[in-house]
């Protein structure tokens, strides 16, 4: 793990969000992507050499309406950094932890992969690289 890339948040209203977060960081988002194979539009923030992403669904079936369904909004996952994501899954895996989901496509450019949150305390944490 190199660092910390990411907080996910998951909203049910993305421009009241990003006005909070861009009140509450002093700054502006700097992008909106949709990702169509998660049904979910983001909103990034930069703070520091980390960022916030907020995520609402775009899809009533998508993963994030159903977080918000079970848990409303707020902390959705973290994301991690790697470099090598085929070897790091590799390595978790080996150490018992389960992915969800990925490798994959996912926002702001990257490659993703889910870990099994009951095998992270609970955390869903997201492993990511450059695609």
């Amino acid at each position: 793990m190199k660092k910390l890339e990411h907080i996910g948040i998951a909203v049910e209203d993305l421009d009241a969000a990003e006005r909070i977060f861009g009140d509450v960081l002093g700054t502006p988002s700097y992008k909106r992507e949709e990702v169509a194979g998660e049904s979910v539009l983001t909103c990034f923030f930069q703070s520091g050499e980390s960022k916030i992403e907020l995520l609402v669904p775009t899809s009533p079936d998508s993963a994030i309406a159903k977080h918000l369904e079970r848990r409303g909004p707020g902390l959705h996952h973290v994301a991690f950094y790697v470099e090598d994501l085929p070897a790091e899954l590799n390595r978790l895996q080996d150490l018992g932890y389960r992915v969800v989901t990925g490798p994959k496509p996912g926002a702001d450019g990257k490659t993703i992969a889910f870990l099994h949150p009951s095998d992270t305390g609970k955390v869903l944490v997201e492993l990511c690289t450059n695609s």
